[in-house]
């Protein structure tokens, strides 16, 4: 028996039904980036929030789905929920687990984002009659993203591989796609070399943007602080 088969791995290096799995796993991530930041955004808020309740609320949301895991959530979600009537297809599903678990990581980022601007800015604003909206999106909000590129880009990069996860509700993403053909064609090692070297692309393509982004808004940064010094 042959331990390695290099014609099936370049057999499936390029197979339609592998990069199909590719394409989810980048659309999937994408939207529930999107979805978890503006969740993430609103949390944040509820966070800072003076208000006891609004402010308990966003610390449970946090803690819960900090404190489980991602697997357990998307079974509750996708098997316990239809239970009590509450249904939702694989698509749904995955979406929603991974929107709402990103949601409770990406809250703290953004709020530490936030509560790294010096709040004289805030109070220095107010005095000249600006209101709390004009304030997060003139003032607070431009300073604090150069705050949240770092780690923001880093759950990026997470995201992109816990997708996987949601193989175990039959979201057909890159990791399901590979362990149907495993299950049909029996080579293990060789598809599963296939994947991680996909992953291994996908995080390392994200990794030369976030430098980009990085590079960008740090110039920029560099370039006003020059601007004002003249």
């Amino acid at each position: 028996m042959s331990f390695w088969n290099w014609s099936g791995f370049f057999e499936y290096l390029f197979n339609p039904f592998i990069l199909g799995g590719v394409a989810t796993t980048i659309w999937l991530t994408c939207v529930s980036l999107v979805c978890g930041l503006i969740l993430g955004f609103f949390l944040a808020l509820m966070r800072r929030s003076n208000v006891a309740a609004v402010r308990g609320s966003a610390k449970f949301y946090i803690w819960l789905f900090r404190g489980t895991p991602l697997l357990v959530q998307l079974i509750v979600i996708y098997t316990a929920l239809p239970q009590v009537g509450i249904r939702f297809s694989v698509v749904q599903a995955a979406l929603i687990g991974l929107a709402l678990n990103e949601a409770a990581y990406l809250a703290e980022i953004i709020r530490a984002g936030i509560e790294a601007v010096p709040e004289g800015q805030s109070r220095a604003a107010r005095a000249l009659g600006m209101t709390e909206r004009q304030i997060m999106r003139h003032i607070v909000m431009p300073q604090a993203f150069k705050v949240i590129i770092p780690p923001l880009g880093n759950s990026v990069n997470g995201l992109l591989k816990t997708t996987s996860v949601t193989s175990v509700i039959s979201m057909e993403e890159l990791l399901r796609r590979t362990q149907v053909l495993i299950q049909e064609r029996f080579m293990v090692l060789e598809l599963f070399a296939v994947a991680a070297i996909y992953y291994l692309l996908l995080t390392t393509a994200w990794d030369f943007i976030q430098r980009r982004i990085e590079s960008r808004f740090g110039q920029a940064s560099a370039n006003v602080r020059i601007g004002e010094k003249r």
